[in-house]
């Protein structure tokens, strides 16, 4: 059988999950994605033919899963946002209409930025907040509306997770978080291409955990 072809962009959010990802799918899929973060909406509209070039990206890929925010709403010195929302919220459809353009087979899905604890910024002069991510979620999936884009919410999966998820402020760069995070991820790939559960080199992966109505797209 013909391994399947899956493109994993993001900040490092991603780069938390996407070994796991393709470790999970070796058998059945080739699983791309860049060396570097993927950083803000803007960079990644700037960059992505080239990580496309440079990784080799197969132009025929079944699925593109990807994420951009959680660099647009990070503040310095109590100041706003460094990307106001307007201009992130134009960013996020030229980013799907270079997906489509470079990948025109592709299902894509957009993955919400993730939430971050708040406490553990204290005193820092780089923060972001909860309200923020929220908000410029929300501001993408309008922009999103009515494209051929499917939605994970990982914000939604993570806003409760447990202390032992979280690596720093932001991060869930633990077994447990990119078990979360990972395992949703590969849920979406195995609902969207088809992909027999039993071939997830997972063994704590419960398909009957993963329908679409469960996790919520």
């Amino acid at each position: 059988m013909e391994k399947k072809k899956i493109i994993l962009l993001g900040d490092s959010i991603r780069m938390g999950y996407d070994k796991y990802v393709k470790d999970a799918l070796a058998d059945v899929a080739d699983v791309y994605y860049p060396s570097e973060n993927c950083k803000f909406a803007q960079y990644t509209l700037r960059f992505l033919h080239e990580w496309k070039n440079d990784g080799g990206f197969p132009a025929d890929a079944d699925l593109v899963h990807w994420n951009a925010g959680l660099w647009d709403v990070i503040e310095l010195f109590g100041d706003e946002p460094i990307s106001t929302i307007d201009y992130y919220a134009s960013v996020i459809p030229r980013i799907h209409a270079r997906v489509r353009m470079l990948f025109p087979k592709a299902k894509i899905v957009f993955a919400t930025s993730t939430p971050v604890d708040e406490k553990r910024y204290s005193g820092n002069i780089f923060c972001r907040h909860n309200a923020n991510i929220k908000a410029y979620n929300a501001a993408a999936l309008r922009a999103l509306a009515g494209k051929d884009t499917l939605v994970n919410d990982l914000y939604a999966l993570m806003e409760n997770a447990p202390d032992e998820a979280h690596s720093d402020p932001v991060h869930f760069n633990t077994p447990l978080g990119a078990q979360m995070l990972g395992g949703r991820v590969v849920s979406v790939i195995v609902n969207e291409l088809g992909i027999d559960p039993a071939d997830v080199k997972l063994s704590n992966f419960e398909p009957d955990r993963y329908t679409a109505k469960n996790i919520g797209y």
